[in-house]
């Protein structure tokens, strides 16, 4: 049976900030880290080795799978930060104001947060967690 490597740990969220090698990176984590929890109202929890994701929705797909995930999260990579947000249309006239990013299917990818417009990142924090309460209800 197939089973989810992402799940929620007990890893320590500032210890493994503290373990990003670059300091700028390391800086940007803090920064989001402060951002993503003013805009959840959530604490912070580690998943898998490497993404820091607030709150959590259960998903079932057609074919059966099901699983929890973050709501919404980020992970400080080597090469860029990584965002995790509903993937889906809505979030298409918020990421042409964003700044400089890459988007993934799940993913927005940017080299720093200077290269992006906070408000707008905010809001797609929002209007993500929105999404997917609107789509994953709880029971």
């Amino acid at each position: 049976m197939y089973e989810l490597k992402t799940k929620e740990t007990d890893v320590d969220v500032i210890e493994f900030i503290e373990s990003v090698e670059s300091e700028k990176k390391r800086e940007d984590a803090y920064r989001l880290l402060d951002i993503f929890t003013e805009m959840t109202g959530l604490e912070a929890k580690m998943w898998g080795p490497s993404i820091i994701g607030f709150g959590k929705y259960h998903y079932q797909y057609e074919s059966g799978h099901k699983g929890e995930a973050p709501l919404v999260g980020f992970s400080p990579r080597k090469a860029k930060h990584s965002l995790y947000f509903a993937s889906g249309e809505w979030r298409e006239p918020l990421l042409k104001e964003l700044g400089k990013h890459k988007a993934g299917k799940a993913c927005i990818y940017v080299n720093k947060l200077d290269d992006v417009h906070e408000e707008i990142l905010k809001r797609l924090i929002t209007a993500s967690i929105d999404y997917l309460r609107k789509i994953h209800p709880e029971e």
